[in-house]
């Protein structure tokens, strides 16, 4: 029989089991124990435990070590094979085999070459029950060649232009890592525009003036051997005359437009495209028919390459890189096909049998292209080994059957394709031994109270054993509804209790006999902090005390132990410890921290913390208010089947009476870490009875509340389970609904674990047609909350109960309640259907109820259907839209709203029930009265001349009756947006056209336009347009400007005002008196009077200064510098200056603004005589 791991039913979390126990009930489950004071005397096949890899690249300056390590009873022995030929190791004086080992270890390091030892090795284990052999390990020594010796030619080119720079590194093994540097051994910069290709090139998609140097280098790195080779320096020379011509992209790699790219399942898959162009191209990745995986794609290299990891044959497919610049894009499609080396679906796995016993070997691997299965027995192709009539070979299946000890030996799977291969030993061990216990008899196992119990029992024989635990030396066999069977023979008690203390016989089967081992088990109190340490603010210099009484187990001794800050006390006198008490004297500020005190004993461990700050001393410190401090110290007493009684010693009230206790409990069974409201006592009370519910796992906690507010909770109350009892409610919200015509469901809110009372938890459904005699109907089920009926009559109605149950009995009867059966579609429709025309768009609809009985159902209303019919062409045309209008409840009446004037519709009405609608009334027909239309369809004005417009319509998209004609009015609006008087006209009904004559030249003018039927006018729609201006009065006020005659008088202005400003020119330089001189004789400056009195000439106006030049319309004193402050007088005084605004005072303003209003032509604010054109352009 098969070793095989027997299933379990429940999950816990598991406790601390003894490390060696554990690895060694591991081992049991697949392999023969290799513990020789157990097992001594059991064989095992070899297993290959450690080898070399596949390709093993060797560095050539040290010793070749190829492994082969393997596992067995006997031990193996090994032996190897070299290209496909015995290794003879021992003529060989370089090759050793290590000791207790198939490790061979060649010494090339004193003589010898790597060279020679090339080749494909491959090791067997072997032993009494079979051989193992390892993977075909190829031994290849690395190699690192320096580079071909070339002349490189120095490189120019012209600024912008492309350029790859080769590599081409020597080929090693393994392949070298290359990366470019500068003589200094610099990393050089790589960007968008600059980037090394996966293949080692440089690649420039555009190069740059400082691209230009002497020492492009390639260096490839061979990590294997540690060292680098370095390919001869590059020069590159960019002439940047002028900036280069901007082009398109276009790919440097790959070429074309499309390219193929194979890879293997697992590998990462990269994909490059590098371009160049002007400017620098941007690459874009998509994947056509598909999205790029969100978690495994990452781009690299400026994303010019696309890595995805771990590919499988969903990556295959199509792959597109874009790139694109400012002047245009080109793409690259690359097909990507993701091929597959074998890789194991299910590798075959050892197998354990007694003899007798049937098995199966499978080898199930998968790969692209599909693997091909080879079996071979003890290292031997299986077809030319020695034949086994218990061995049956069916494709990747080895079926065994009525074993036999000579049927032992080890078989090795062999999945291969053209990109790889797998090879998986496993043993067929065929064994007959009776149980063995491993575990040491008579262990003690102590526990903590209401923490799970893990009791070992690891074993092993051949056929597997089954194994059963008891406890005490009469009790029956434990079973799971209470311990948890483990598939190595663990025990597990997941919440261990006082009664679980005692003795546990472990006992193991099989057909060649019987096993069994005893061990004990003792429920220890859990250690307890009753009194922990609290919170203090002492002055500096003062005392504190901390208090902490731990309350233990008899049977433990508990460790207590004082810390500061997590760390250990201060080694200081000032630090007492008594047995319930830290003292620390003479407080000061670095005292301030947390304390904690920790009691630990064998089995657990408790802390518990309070902080101390050290403030100042003051007079009188106030008291302080606060919430209580928990309760603690909680214990139950009187335990019966639904009550017990809780204790608890209160905490600290801090300054303000306790006015009442909150006790709260936990049902770890059903609602683990969910606290629910139990009680309240008063103040005064330390006691509280309390009543229970069956089969519920409790757990207490306890709150105090004074005026300031409630205190956190105290710690959890000891666990205690009240025993199961028969339910004591019953599911709420019982329905029964039909959801077909046929039958009954049967709803119900089911009880939570809390209200179950016990396990076991049912139901029991039943039911009965309201109005006949039947007897009762009953079917129990399970902790459902439905519960369906079939083959009932339809829309009947039932009463229903539904009462639940557990293991231990029933709860109460329930009452009854109604329900119906399914419901079906109305059986008859409404009769005398009316309908009253109350205006052109409503309706009033009468009909007759149909009987009750048809309805078949639960009465919802009536619901009316109506259309408006059309000709059979139009109906051809489009599909008619009915309108659907429901009336709740029993009515017999309803207004249809919203009706198109002067229309023809039909309808007719249905009931509707819960299922549906019933049969449509015979249909019935009526008519709307017209009522008045829509506006036109549209309105357009074309056409415009000098005294005439035309306007073109489309009728109203709803008429509502007949047309009997259209009005239009209109009127004009003038320059300020007046409107001008307003003209009438009736249009015929027939016409879609209509001229206006006599209209005023470029005159705007509004319309306003509708339709009429008898009923009234429609809604109107409005527009306006403009006539068009007279062109013969355009032209002469547009062609005056370009006249001969016009020029001509325009020059010969412009000539008269150029020879006005020469004579005022001349007149100013010969000095003559003007007002404004006059007015400075008159009222002498203060600032300039001394002047005059010095050089008797700067205050002066005279002919001595008329050989002065003019610079900016200002004299120009003798001193050659020309200051504003220095003349009083130019011709910015007299308006041809920048802005004639001086420093001069009100007078002296008011005398040239006189001047200026002489001037004849306008832009007198400028330092300039006015230009002919622009003399010109101030008669327009």
């Amino acid at each position: 029989m098969q070793l095989k791991i027997m299933p379990k039913k429940k999950h816990f979390s598991a406790g601390r089991v003894p490390l060696i126990l554990f690895l060694c009930q591991m081992i049991s489950a697949l392999d023969v124990p290799l513990d020789s004071k157990l097992l001594g005397d059991l064989v095992q096949p070899p297993t290959i435990t450690q080898q070399s890899p596949k390709d093993y690249i060797i560095d050539p300056r040290e010793n070749i070590v190829i492994q082969c390590e393997a596992k067995g009873k006997p031990p193996p022995s090994f032996s190897w094979t070299r290209n496909g030929t015995h290794f003879d190791i021992d003529k060989d004086p370089l090759v050793t085999m290590k000791p207790g080992s198939g490790t061979l270890i060649i010494n090339i390091m004193s003589e010898g070459k790597a060279e020679t030892y090339e080749g494909v090795y491959q090791c067997t284990a072997r032993n009494e029950r079979g051989a193992a052999i390892s993977n075909n390990i190829v031994v290849r020594p690395s190699r690192s060649p320096l580079w071909t010796k070339e002349r490189l030619e120095p490189i120019t080119l012209h600024n912008g232009q492309s350029l790859v720079l080769p590599c081409r590194p020597p080929i090693g093994l393994p392949p070298a890592i290359i990366f470019w540097m500068d003589n200094s051994f610099q990393r050089l910069p790589q960007s968008e525009r600059v980037s090394q290709g996966l293949n080692g090139d440089l690649y420039f998609s555009n190069v740059l003036p400082e691209d230009t140097r002497e020492d492009y280098i390639c260096y490839a790195r061979f990590n294997h051997t540690q060292t680098i080779q370095q390919k001869q320096p590059i020069s590159l020379k960019v002439i940047s005359a002028k900036p280069g011509k901007e082009r398109p992209p276009t790919f440097l790699t790959p070429q074309g437009t499309e390219s193929r790219k194979e890879e293997l399942r697992g590998n990462v898959l990269s994909l490059e495209c590098i371009a160049e162009g002007l400017p620098t191209p941007i690459i874009y990745w998509i994947k056509e028919d598909g999205t790029l995986p969100v978690n495994r794609t990452f781009y690299q290299n400026f994303k010019k390459t696309l890595q995805i990891t771990q590919v499988s044959e969903a990556d295959s497919g199509n792959y597109q890189c874009i790139a694109k610049n400012t002047l245009g894009a080109v793409h690259h499609t690359i097909s990507v096909t993701v091929k597959a080396a074998p890789y194991w679906i299910s590798a075959p796995q050892n197998l354990v049998l007694s003899p007798g016993e049937n098995g199966t070997l499978i080898c199930r691997a998968n790969g692209n292209p599909k693997p091909r299965i080879g079996w071979l027995t003890n290292g031997v192709p299986v077809e030319i080994a020695p034949d086994d009539p218990s061995r049956k070979i069916d494709g990747d299946t080895i079926i065994f059957s009525n074993v036999q000890e000579r049927s032992s030996a080890v078989y090795q799977c062999n999945a291969s394709n053209e990109y790889g291969y797998l090879l998986a030993n496993a043993f067929v061990n065929v064994l007959a031994e009776p149980p063995r216990i491993l575990t040491s008899a008579n262990i003690l196992y102590q526990v903590i109270a209401n923490r799970p119990a893990l009791l070992d029992c690891a074993f092993f024989g051949s056929p597997l054993p089954t194994i059963e635990w008891f406890k005490g030396t009469k009790g029956s066999a434990l079973h799971e509804d209470i311990y948890v069977l483990h598939d190595n023979g663990t025990l597990e008690i997941p919440v261990a209790q006082k009664d679980s203390t005692g003795t546990y016989t472990c006992v193991a089967r099989n057909k060649l006999g019987m096993a069994k081992n005893e061990v004990h088990l003792e429920i220890k109190d859990p250690t307890r902090i009753i009194k922990q340490p609290e919170y203090a603010v002492v002055q500096r210099g003062s005392k504190v005390s901390f208090e902490c009484k731990v309350k233990h187990d008899d049977t433990l001794i508990p460790t207590i132990m004082w810390l500061k800050d997590n760390g250990e006390l201060p080694n200081d006198e000032r630090f007492s410890i008594g047995k319930d008490h830290l003292v620390v004297t003479d407080v000061s500020d670095d005292d301030g921290g947390m304390y904690t005190c920790a009691a630990n004993t064998t089995l657990d461990s408790v802390s518990a913390s309070a902080v101390l700050r050290v403030v100042a001393p003051t007079p009188t410190p106030a008291p302080i208010y606060d919430v209580p401090n928990p309760p603690f110290d909680l214990e139950l007493t009187n335990q019966l089947d639904k009550g017990v009684q809780l204790t608890w010693t209160p905490g600290d009230d801090n300054n303000s009476p306790i006015t009442k206790f909150i006790i709260e409990y936990e049902d770890a069974m059903h609602e683990a870490g969910i606290w629910h409201h139990q009680a309240e006592v008063s103040g005064t009370q330390t006691t509280a009875q309390l009543t229970l519910s069956p089969y519920v796992n409790y757990s207490f906690r306890v709150m105090a509340e004074n005026s300031i507010g409630r205190s956190v909770p105290s710690e959890a109350s000891e666990q205690y389970l009240t025993k199961a009892a028969e339910p004591d409610q019953n599911p709420t919200a019982v329905e029964g609904l039909g959801t077909e015509p046929d039958n009954l469901v049967i709803t119900w809110k089911p009880l939570n674990g809390f209200e179950s009372n016990g396990p076991g938890l049912q139901y029991k459904v039943s039911w009965r047609q309201k109005d006949g005699d039947d007897e009762w109907t009953s079917v129990v089920v399970a902790n459902v909350s439905k519960y369906i009926v079939s083959g009932t009559p339809t829309f009947v109605p039932y009463l229903i109960k539904v009462q639940a149950l557990n293991d231990v009995g029933f709860a109460p009867e329930p009452a009854a309640v109604m329900g119906h059966s399914g419901e079906d579609l109305p059986m008859v429709a409404p009769g005398n259907v009316r309908v009253n025309v109350v205006n052109s768009t409503l309706a009033e609809v009468h009909w007759d109820p149909v009987p009750l009985k048809s309805v078949r159902g639960h009465l919802q209303g009536y619901r009316i259907y109506y259309w408006k019919a059309q000709s059979s062409s139009k109906r051809n045309r489009r599909h008619i839209e009915k309108k659907i209008l429901t009336f709740q409840g029993n009515k017999t009446h309803g207004m249809l709203p919203g009706l198109q004037p002067y229309s023809h519709y039909v309808l007719n009405v249905r009931v509707v029930n819960g299922k549906g609608e019933g049969p449509a009334s015979t249909d019935r027909g009526f008519h709307t009265p017209e009522g008045v239309p829509s506006a036109p369809s549209s309105l357009k004005i074309v056409n415009p001349t000098l005294d005439s417009l035309t306007l073109e319509w489309d009728p109203p998209s709803h008429p509502n009756g007949v047309l009997t004609e259209y009005t239009l009015r209109y009127q004009p609006i003038n320059s300020t947006h007046e409107l001008g008087p307003l003209v009438d006209l009736k249009i015929p009904a027939n016409k879609t056209r209509w001229t206006l004559n006599h209209l005023n030249f470029s005159t705007r003018y509004k319309f306003y336009f509708y339709a009429q039927t008898s009923v009234g006018s429609g809604s109107q729609i409005t527009e306006e347009a403009i006539t068009t201006v007279d062109e013969a009065m355009a032209s002469r006020q547009v062609d005056i400007a370009t006249q001969g005659w016009f020029i001509g008088l325009m020059c010969a202005v412009a000539l008269l005002i150029l020879i006005l400003l020469i004579v005022c020119f001349i007149r100013r330089n010969k000095g003559g008196k003007y007002p404004v001189k006059e007015k400075e004789d008159a009222h002498a400056d203060p600032e300039i009077q001394p002047m005059k009195e010095d050089d008797g000439t700067f205050g002066e106006y005279s002919d001595a200064e008329d050989h002065k030049p003019l610079k900016k319309g200002s004299r120009t004193p003798s001193d050659r510098t020309v200051k504003k402050e220095d003349s009083d007088d130019s011709l910015v005084d007299y308006g041809e200056g920048v802005n004639g605004q001086f420093n001069e005072d009100g007078s002296f303003i008011g005398q040239y603004s006189g001047k200026k209003e002489k001037e004849p032509a306008e832009g007198n604010e400028s330092s300039e005589a006015p230009s002919p054109v622009n003399a010109m352009n101030s008669f327009v």
